[in-house]
């Protein structure tokens, strides 16, 4: 995979594909010299003894405790030491990638101040595939997560190194790295800023754009097997609607069910459908409204420098500002925004399946069973989406509305944009386990079918895709088997 060269502000994809998918990061030249350039000014406040918070005062409500310039460096260590209280079981490595590349695309910016050294050993930790652990819970905002982060660079702390978890001195030493000495305001630089949840932003959009483009190749099956009406989705119907995403989707659908003998058959049987099928574009299409407008507040805000204070001016004339960039409101509002969007995919997927498997409704044999009462098929199924259905709604109560007072009142003001941005994640995982549900039952669908016509070439394919992976199910197996196999399947880029 090529890599990405950062000299300008990276946007949320390429976040996505150093870290989940392994290209490599550089600095490019520009970068560098604004990181050097602010490095310069930190040293000349130090030099002339400039009061700049962070730089020789304490942080938050220590603000205004003034730091001898000889205890400057032990300040930095000592602010990983005690900021890198997170609790819980390790972040994902993926997750923890993802905080890393954000954050040196916050620092090249220019206006933190740390040195080029630093910035480059969290790189080099990237390349190198070494990635520390991290506790997933106890940030409001951005700090412990990446306290842990920092504290590998000064050798403490621990990492994954070629699938091993080891201490991260042992590690550094594999590498052929020394732990760094910390120079002033580098201890604060490392937690600051809004990159840990902007990271995690960045995964939260590459994991539902996939989610949303399965979504729509299995309902074009399901609304196939359901022998709907065309005229719902016809393109000078949905033109009437002026959504990017509502258009969008219905080209999607229309593009997968062309020439399919089963739709040419079911026209005029009815005259319209429930709504989880002939409001597949709508539905659809608001997610993926959503869904551009969190990718262009990402990209805003790796494109805006996060860090506080901002280091500015010249070595000759320091210009600093104390500012609350760090907070994060704008990404916790739109990982709220997006994990309301995709758990509303979840919805509508679980409410096609049921249509699918419901007798009533559905025209098929019950639950998808080719031998009702000895066989249950695809019943318990249906309750495991119900079950993710709600737990995506829980998911999706707003914690970016999350209260709480710190630092003795001085970070009165929490945006939990972190948590935000990781139950985004989590959502988008459990709705990929809906619409896993829903490919099944819609490919067990087209086995049942009644007389058997031939599907369009693109959700045949799709379908014999599948079966080629995942055999029909008769009550011969456990069902969770195949839907973790179809997880898998959802997993993988999905349909053109």
């Amino acid at each position: 995979m090529m890599g990405v060269i950062l000299d300008g502000p990276l946007i949320w994809s390429q976040v996505a594909q150093i870290a989940a998918h392994g290209a490599a990061l550089a600095l490019g030249p520009a970068a560098m010299a604004r990181i050097e350039q602010g490095a310069a000014i930190v040293r000349a406040i130090v030099d002339r003894g400039l009061l700049v918070y962070g730089v020789n005062t304490g942080v938050g409500a220590l603000s205004d405790v003034i730091i001898p310039a000889d205890q400057l460096r032990e300040l930095s260590r000592k602010i990983l030491m005690s900021h890198a209280a997170g609790v819980g079981d390790p972040l994902g490595v993926v997750e923890t990638r993802a905080i890393m590349v954000a954050s040196v695309n916050n620092f090249a910016h220019g206006y933190s101040g740390l040195r080029l050294e630093v910035v480059q050993r969290l790189i080099d930790l990237l390349n190198a595939g070494c990635t520390p652990v991290v506790p997933a819970d106890g940030s409001v905002g951005y700090i412990s997560h990446r306290a842990h982060i920092g504290l590998v660079l000064i050798g403490v702390g621990e990492v994954w190194l070629a699938g091993e978890r080891m201490p991260a001195a042992d590690a550094l030493t594999r590498l052929g790295l020394d732990p760094l000495t910390l120079e002033a305001k580098e201890g604060l630089c490392l937690v600051n800023g809004t990159p840990c949840a902007t990271g995690l932003a960045c995964l939260a959009l590459d994991a539902a754009a996939r989610v949303m483009d399965w979504a729509d190749a299995v309902s074009a099956m399901t609304f196939e097997t359901q022998r709907c009406q065309l005229g719902a989705i016809a393109p000078a119907a949905v033109d009437l609607r002026t959504s990017p995403g509502v258009r969008q989707v219905a080209a999607r659908l229309n593009a997968m069910l062309e020439g399919s003998a089963i739709l040419s058959a079911a026209q005029g049987r009815k005259t319209q459908d429930a709504l989880s099928l002939r409001g597949i574009p709508q539905v659809h299409g608001a997610v993926r409204d959503a869904w551009s407008d969190a990718a262009k507040v990402v990209d805003r805000e790796l494109a805006s420098f996060t860090d506080n204070p901002a280091v500015m001016g010249t070595p000759d004339a320091p210009d600093v500002h104390s500012e609350a960039h760090a907070i994060g409101a704008s990404i916790g509002l739109a990982m709220d925004q997006l994990g309301v969007a995709i758990a509303q995919l979840g919805v509508v997927s679980e409410r096609r399946l049921d249509r699918m498997v419901n007798p009533l409704v559905s025209g098929l044999p019950p639950f998808l069973a080719d031998d009702s009462g000895v066989n249950s098929g695809f019943m318990i199924a249906q309750y495991s989406a119900v079950s993710l259905v709600a737990k995506a709604r829980r998911l999706a109560s707003p914690a970016s509305l999350d209260g709480g007072v710190t630092s003795g009142l001085q970070e009165d003001v929490l945006g939990h944009a972190t948590p935000a941005a990781l139950k985004a994640i989590q959502i988008a995982s459990d709705v990929q386990a809906i619409v896993a549900i829903e490919l099944l039952a819609a490919c067990q669908s087209y086995d049942l079918l009644q007389p058997r016509l031939a599907p369009a070439p693109r959700t045949g394919a799709l379908y014999q895709a599948v079966r080629e992976e995942i055999g029909v199910y008769r009550d011969d197996r456990p069902f969770g088997d195949a839907i973790a196999a179809a997880v898998k399947i959802i997993g993988r880029a999905p349909p053109p």
